[in-house]
């Protein structure tokens, strides 16, 4: 049987791929969840689930950190809220500074906060106090991201966080599930390859369409 990237794609498309995830969290309807997405590829699986879960829509804005020499090698990542993960492993076999850290930190920060308000266009954050939060992306592979939107999202104290992704490598799920209180994804293929690999259409999400999709506009 083949396994990971020799098997091709999983989903036709992030609607297939949305509802496939949807139907693993079924648990949660009933709850009025807070469904976050990941732009810009994890808002429109969020939304889809927060409908099919009759939750709320929302987004958290995470930004990768790359390394000095570059920058789609993500050595960490953070949110617009301030959350950070940063890949201990990476930094130290690379030999990257502190100095540099921080200030791609900085920089990723600022650019982190100016999206959010973007897509946000003056809606307030969503007090989770008492709330399931859920968070969904297209797809997990290192995690960098994820790792650093559930933190910003673990501080402000959902009764329960939940990681959920059609598809994650292995090791990246394991991960998480060290810091959510669930990891939901219906597919850990081995070896993962790039999270485009496991759909047949995997279209660049514009930053319009994002803006549409959090406003309600379809």
């Amino acid at each position: 049987m083949l396994t990971g990237i020799e098997a091709g794609p999983l989903y036709q498309d992030r609607a297939e791929a949305a509802a496939s995830l949807a139907s693993s969290l079924t648990k949660y309807r009933g709850r009025h969840p807070v469904v976050f997405g990941i732009p810009r590829g994890g808002v429109p699986v969020a939304a889809e689930i927060a409908r099919q879960l009759d939750g709320q829509l929302d987004v958290v804005v995470a930004r990768k950190l790359g390394a000095p020499f570059s920058e789609e090698l993500a050595i960490g990542a953070v949110t617009a809220e301030g959350g950070r993960f940063l890949n201990e492993d990476i930094i130290r076999e690379l030999g990257i500074g502190s100095d540099y850290i921080e200030r791609v930190t900085e920089t990723k920060l600022e650019e982190a906060r100016a999206r959010e308000r973007t897509f946000r266009q003056g809606r307030p954050p969503t007090d989770l106090k008492g709330r399931v939060a859920i968070v969904v992306d297209d797809g997990l592979a290192t995690g960098a991201t994820m790792r650093a939107a559930v933190r910003a999202i673990r501080a402000r104290q959902p009764a329960e966080l939940v990681v959920a992704v059609p598809v994650g490598a292995r090791e990246a799920c394991a991960a998480l599930r060290n810091e959510a209180d669930a990891v939901v994804c219906p597919s850990e293929p081995e070896p993962f390859g790039a999270v485009g690999v496991y759909y047949r259409h995997f279209e660049p999400v514009p930053d319009r369409r994002v803006r549409e999709i959090l406003a309600g506009e379809g």
